[in-house]
Formats: C-alpha cells, structure tokens, sequence
C-alpha cells in the first residue's frame, strides 16, 4: 500500500493481490474512534478525523510500543491490543487500542477507544473519596450515623470529646445528651437541622457544648433508617460569648457608678451616690461605704433599704490589708465587703448585703465589686485631694491655723449660733511686740521661727472647739467659746507668762519679742453685733500697744441694745 492510494476502496485488484483492508473511507470516517490504516512498513495510508493525535505519532514514530503492537499482529495474522497515552493540549488522552492484520499481514487497521473521560471520573472519584476521608479524619470536628434505634453505627475514626469510636458505636446516643436540645434530638431527627446546640458528655465527665449539622438517612424506597450529621465543638466560643457579655454588663453598671459620682456637684455627696448605684448594680439591699482614717475605717456613706444595725461592722473585721473579699451572715443578711485602694494605699472599704436565703455572693459579683471598689477608691481620693485643696485654702502656709478668710467666715457662724443659745464667748487679738526688729536684725528666716513658736503657745492654751487664726503679718486671733469674763483674764494671763520665752528671739535685748492682746466678752441677751465685737477688741489692742503693750486689755462691756 502506497501514501498515492490513501483513500482507495477496492478490496481485491486483477491478479489476486491483496489491496489494502476492505474498508472505505466512509467506514472509516463513521467510526466513533480514532481509526488508522498502517502498512506493515510504519506509514500511514488513512485515518479519520479522530485519530489525527494517533496517525501523527505513527508518523513521527513516537510509541514503540504500539508499532511493537503492530508488527506482532501482523507476524501471527491475529488480533492484538494496547493502552496508549498520548501527551498533549489541553489534556492528555489515554487510548484503548485493538490492532486487526490484513490476512496477507501487509497492513493492518488500528481502531481505538477513549479511555480519558472513564479514567478522569475514576480519577476523581477516588479523589474525591480520599478528600472526604481526608477532611473527616483531621476536622476538630466528628462525623456520625446513627441506626434506626437511636445507636451510633458510624463515629469518624479520631472520635470525639476524649472518646475513641469503640466508645460511641453501638450505644444509645441519648445516653451522652445531657439536658434535651431546643427541638428534635439530632441523632434521631426525620429533618435536616442545622447549628442545632446541645450539651454532650465529655469521656472525663466534663460537658461540651456542640453545633449539630445533620439530616435524616432514607432508603431506596423512602424509609427513615437513621441520621447522619457532623458535630462542631463550641464550648470555648460559648464561654468567650458568656464572658463577653459579663464583661459588656459589667462596663455598663461602672459606667452607671461613674456617672452617679461624676454628675455629683458636692464631694460629699459623691460617695452616697455611688453607694446607691452599686447597691443598684449588684442587686443588693444595701450599700456602706468608708473612709480609711487612722488604723480603723469611718462610715462615709449609707445607702440602705433594710433595718440592719451596722452591718458592715462584722464583715469588715475580716478585712486586712491582704484579704481581696470577704462574707459574713448577719441578722439574716449576707454581707460581702472588699477594700479601696488608690496609689497602692488602702484608702476605704464598700460592703453590700442581701438577704440570706439568695445565697453566697459569687464569683461575678465579687469581681464585680472589686471594680466597683477601684471606682469608689478612686472617688475616696478625689475628695480627699478636694479637702486638701480647701484646707489650703482656709489654713496659713506657714503656721498651718485658719487664714483671715477663713477664720472670719467660721467666725460669723459661730457668733449666730451663739446668739440663738444665748452662751458668752470672747475674742482676742494677739499681736506680736518688736517682731520687726527680728526680721532686721536676724532675718525672715528666724522671724518664721518666732511666729511658728508663738503658734504653739497658742495652740497649748486652746481647746479643740476654739479657733485659732493667723490674720496676717505678726497678728493673730482666738475666739473662745462658753467662757466668761474670769476665765478669759485668766488665760491671758498664762498667755502672757508663755510668751515670755519669745524673748530668744528679739532683735534688740532693750525691746524684747512679746505679745500683746486686745480682748472683747460677748455676752448674750445684749443685741451685739460681730461688726460691734470686732471693733471692741481692735480698740482693746489699739490701747494696750499705745499704753506700752506686753500686756492685755479687755474693752469695756456692750452697752444693750436700744
């Protein structure tokens, strides 16, 4: 056969001869495969449309294989077969060949089939098996089935919760359940359900918290055999949800208390309003809070809504400076107390109470009122940084008594409660003799020295309901509440005595440092005003400085009015 004669029909020519395979080029072209006629010497004398990959490797003589093929069927007169892979774009193509020799064996026809669509779907189902497989055996997760009573038939191989897959299989999965589910138990389910929780028994006796996926399994003719699903082990993300919302719930009660303290104008009042919002937030029938002073605590705020008798005494004996919180019972009244802090110092404490039959405070409320107790602290030394600004503000710098403002405001007070008790009282001047000379001489520095040892002779012949005063300068004032004429002389004169040792630091031993006081009685019932009063004893001392001063003079008595 000769490349001339490609498509030739004839199945015999004159003579005898052998022509090539007694099939035409239409038998060819109608064949469903690749389909080549080959001379027993390699060429190609006709293909159809199909098998064009083929006939071009024939020509190249590219599969020694299958031009082995070839040359064994035609040399046995028998049929003979083959795989071919045949490489290329887009895809390779994996061909089942079958070799049919000519009687003669001078050419032979190669007829093929293609295998590369069977083998691509065989290829990818095994693919796809190994992926489930893959995908099962190394999810968090595990995959199940349960039988028509309820049992599990099929547990995926690394288990769940701590249990092996002999574990499970076999058993009443109800048997794990803890608690039934929001609607259809998964495992026995005629439905699909999907993200159904339910709580299973852990193999350590712990509970898990699960997301179940799963639907029913039917037979052929429709009739419920069992289920089948995955569950997802939720447990960490329920407990961080939980967490979050105690955390969420407890900024928004803070956040409750510190509005209550910050809207609070007065200081004094920032306490009793965080004492009510935590009695609020933590759901508690009362509330105390305290200040720390000395080595004890005092009650700076009392916010309660039951007849229970200092109830904060009891628990905050448990309370040291290492202790966090404690409980009591008390007249029927859980008490749970903790401390204030602020810079590291204690500075107070906050105990609530509820009834006894609730129960022990527990661990949310008491982590709760820690952070209560960190804003109330907080509050605590705001207030105290406020009265240190106002004591500051009322008190000298040097000599640590009340300034003239101030002493003239409590002054004023004073006096009009005095006139509504009818009681006598004194003021006295005191001003210091030739204290310039100490300055001049000494300087200020020793002149600080005399003021501030003048203070202390005024503060040891004082009591702590009287008023002492720097006004400015060398002058100074006492107020002397329910004291009479007698008494008043009588301290001036010891005043004077103490005053004596001043004389250390006068300038010039010729005019020593002294005192000299100017003083004014009130007496109730008479109409005096504090504008009389105070004129009265600045007369008093105006006297006894032109008279040759280290002494005192008491004015002379109001006349009554009208």
């Amino acid at each position: 056969m000769s490349a001339g004669r490609r498509g030739a029909g004839s199945a015999r020519g004159p003579g005898g001869r052998a022509d090539v395979l007694a099939l035409d080029s239409t038998g060819i072209d109608s064949f469903p495969g690749p389909a080549v006629v080959v001379l027993a010497d390699g060429t190609v004398a006709r293909e159809n449309a199909e098998a064009a990959r083929l006939a071009d490797v024939l020509r190249r003589g590219a599969a020694p294989e299958l031009r082995l093929t070839v040359e064994q069927a035609l040399a046995s007169r028998r049929l003979r077969c083959t795989l071919l892979r045949l490489e290329g774009e887009p895809a390779s193509v994996f061909l089942d060949l079958i070799v049919l020799p000519e009687s003669d064996g001078r050419s032979a026809l190669i007829l093929g089939r293609d295998l590369s669509l069977d083998g691509h779907l065989r290829a990818t189902l095994v693919e796809s098996r190994q992926r489930y497989k893959d995908l099962v055996e190394i999810s968090s997760d595990f995959a199940w089935e349960t039988a028509a009573d309820g049992t599990f038939a099929f547990v995926s191989p690394r288990g769940a919760l701590g249990w092996k897959p002999a574990d499970l299989v076999g058993r009443d999965a109800a048997v794990f359940m803890v608690g039934a589910p929001a609607g259809d138990s998964p495992f026995t389910t005629t439905r699909r359900l999907d993200e159904l929780e339910l709580r299973f028994r852990r193999a350590d006796g712990g509970v898990a918290i699960l997301a179940a996926s799963c639907g029913p399994v039917l037979g052929r003719d429709g009739r419920w055999l069992g289920a089948r699903g995955v569950c997802r082990d939720v447990t960490i993300e329920r407990e961080r949800d939980a967490a979050l919302a105690r955390s969420r719930h407890r900024e928004a009660l803070i956040n409750q208390i510190v509005r209550a303290t910050r809207d609070e104008v007065e200081p004094a009042n920032m306490l009793s309003a965080a004492a009510s919002a935590a009695a609020g937030a933590l759901g508690a029938r009362g509330c105390q809070v305290f200040r720390a002073v000395g080595g004890g605590f005092k009650l700076a705020a009392d916010h309660r809504a039951a007849d229970l008798a200092e109830p904060a005494l009891v628990v905050l004996q448990g309370l040291g400076d290492a202790a966090e919180l404690h409980q009591a019972e008390v007249a029927g009244h859980r008490l749970l107390a903790t401390l204030t802090r602020q810079k590291g110092q204690v500075n107070g404490a906050v105990c609530l109470w509820r009834e006894a039959p609730l129960g022990p405070w527990g661990e949310d409320d008491a982590g709760l009122l820690v952070e209560v107790a960190n804003q109330i602290g907080i509050a605590i030394e705001q207030i105290s940084n406020h009265e240190h600004i106002v004591e500051l503000s009322r008190t000298d710098a040097l000599t640590g008594l009340l300034n003239r403002r101030a002493f003239f405001a409590d002054l004023a007070r004073r006096f009009a409660r005095l006139e509504r008790d009818g009681e006598p009282a004194a003021l006295v001047y005191v001003d210091l003799d030739n204290f310039k000379l100490v300055n001049d001489i000494h300087g200020h520095k020793r002149g600080d020295e005399a003021l501030l040892a003048l203070t202390r002779i005024l503060k040891g012949g004082s009591r702590s309901r009287d008023l002492l005063a720097r006004l400015g300068g060398d002058e100074f004032a006492l107020w002397f509440e329910y004291v009479d004429e007698a008494t008043v002389r009588e301290r001036a004169e010891r005043l004077l005595a103490e005053s004596r040792r001043l004389a250390v630091f006068s300038g010039d031993p010729a005019r020593p440092l002294g005192v000299s006081l100017g003083i004014a009685i009130y007496r109730p019932n008479v109409g005096e005003s504090l504008d009389a009063l105070l004129a009265r004893a600045d007369a008093a001392m105006y006297d006894i400085k032109r008279g040759g001063k280290g002494n005192y003079r008491v004015a002379p008595s109001a006349k009554r009015a009208g």
